[in-house]
């Protein structure tokens, strides 16, 4: 993967998320005005575009995986892009009664992960049909493209993660998903 790709990447995430920052502040600006849409508004009633894997999910998520303290990771996407990697969206929940610490192994064992803080980066896609192992993708500065920085989840909070991963090859459409500390599943990847 080229560095100017991988940068590529990481500024259409950062656009995304002021993008959804901006629409959510812009949502909560709205006046008492309690009318209606017009029904031209509504793309639904048409058959519209399909919601995107940020914009809402069906309620029945692709796994869901049990950890330690009561902690639950619900895969809610693994979609293909035509960039050549996998991208997976998840819920992290802790449905303990204490704050649960995470553990250091979710970071994974490799150094150069493991200078860069906390992360998910410790996580992997296997393709038995290939015999293939893929691991967290990293920036220039070996960075793991995951959600970083979580320590601590406090009883009954939701958090969201994504990891990117280097995309199998495109016969394959199910890997199993292993995270340390985690039960494996088998996840489908989309797209």
């Amino acid at each position: 993967m080229s560095i100017r790709f991988t940068a590529k990447a990481r500024r259409g995430l950062v656009a995304l998320t002021v993008a959804a920052g901006l629409a959510l502040g812009a949502a909560g600006c709205g006046g008492g005005d309690d009318k209606k849409p017009d029904a031209s508004a509504s793309t639904s009633k048409r058959g519209g575009s399909k919601p995107s894997t940020q914009e809402g999910q069906d309620d029945a998520p692709l796994a869901e995986l049990r950890g330690p303290s009561g902690l639950t990771l619900k895969i809610t996407a693994a979609k293909r892009d035509s960039g050549g990697f996998v991208t997976i969206n998840a819920e992290l929940k802790n449905d303990g009664s204490k704050t649960a610490v995470l553990s250091s192994q979710l970071t994974g064992n490799e150094t150069e992960i493991m200078k860069n803080g906390r992360s998910f980066g410790g996580a992997t896609l296997v393709d038995s049909k290939e015999k293939k192992r893929y691991y967290v993708l990293r920036d220039t500065d070996g960075r793991p493209l995951t959600t970083t920085g979580v320590q601590t989840i406090k009883s009954g909070d939701t958090i969201p993660i994504f990891l990117q991963f280097p995309a199998p090859s495109a016969s394959t459409d199910e890997v199993s998903f292993q995270l340390p500390t985690f039960a494996e599943a088998t996840i489908k990847i989309s797209g």
